[in-house]
């Protein structure tokens, strides 16, 4: 196995995101608020600069999906990084029942005056929110569990919502549900990598032996002891990248006819293993 690149060279974009960006800046006047979600394995990485420019002055809720996999503690720092003025980040498993309770109480503190201007002049208001996010973030999950049953279409790899849907919660929260959207080119590789560890970018567009090769080398300066604890390996300080990748091709068995170690399936194993938290708790920004 060769690996002579630097740069991964990770891009994905179609043509319904697009589409989808258009649409979601024609529907930013009707919304009063933006559920932003955040995959809490990489919540940095996960901020889209298009969505971003795209909320303008808008009130937004970061939503930290998928918390039961990361480390608590290890999050609170980037957390607090999101909040300011004009946003409010809270860690949320969104598969928790009710869980999504505090981001209503949150959206209505938020949207306090508006609420109270509406009500002095007699009239009921409905908080209109839009759910962004990257591919594969939880959007439609956390949908789901806001009306406490199956209103959107859910899975597991990126580009399953393609239109925009709106989603009435009760006759206080109208949800607009969006597709799942990147940007056209990555400037910064680290980020790139990340959303394609955590499953943003299809693997079919992607040399997934490549980016398994990255993941260990990122995973050992991250924390070795999640790769020896898994795959039963010991790393040494002089190991490069491809020894360890051999060690674990070993310790899992991938080998090819003619005693060839089998990498393609090797990365396979790697990246399902992480995706599914079978390596542990791991935040990668």
């Amino acid at each position: 196995m060769e690996h002579n690149s630097t740069k991964s060279n990770i891009n994905w974009f179609p043509g319904h995101m697009t589409k989808a960006l258009r649409e979601m800046e024609k529907e930013i006047k009707n919304v009063d608020l933006i559920f932003y979600c955040l995959d809490a394995r990489a919540p940095i990485s996960c901020i889209n600069p298009k969505l971003t420019k795209l909320a303008g002055n808008k009130k937004i809720i970061y939503v930290l999906t998928k918390c039961d996999m990361v480390d608590y503690k290890k999050l609170e720092p980037l957390r607090k990084q999101l909040t300011t003025n004009n946003s409010v980040a809270i860690a949320l498993n969104g598969i928790e029942s009710n869980s999504t309770k505090i981001l209503y109480d949150k959206a209505k503190n938020l949207l306090e005056n508006k609420i109270e201007q509406k009500k002095q002049k007699g009239l009921n208001f409905s908080i209109k929110a839009m759910v962004v996010g990257i591919p594969n973030a939880g959007k439609s999950t956390l949908i789901n569990n806001f009306c406490r049953k199956a209103k959107t279409i859910t899975g597991n790899k990126p580009g399953v919502t393609r239109g925009k849907q709106w989603v009435t919660v009760d006759e206080g929260l109208i949800l607009l549900d969006t597709p799942g959207t990147l940007w056209p080119s990555f400037e910064n590789d680290k980020i790139a990598r990340n959303l394609a560890y955590i499953g943003s970018i299809k693997d079919e567009v992607l040399d997934t032996t490549n980016l398994a090769f990255d993941f260990i080398k990122d995973i050992v300066k991250l924390d070795k002891n999640l790769l020896q604890s898994r795959y039963n390996i010991e790393i040494n300080q002089e190991d490069t990248t491809l020894d360890i990748f051999d060690k674990i091709c070993k310790s899992r068995k991938c080998i090819s006819r003619g005693n060839e170690l089998d990498y393609d399936k090797c990365a396979g194993i790697i990246l399902d293993d992480f995706r599914k938290g079978r390596l542990g708790k791991i935040i990668l920004d």
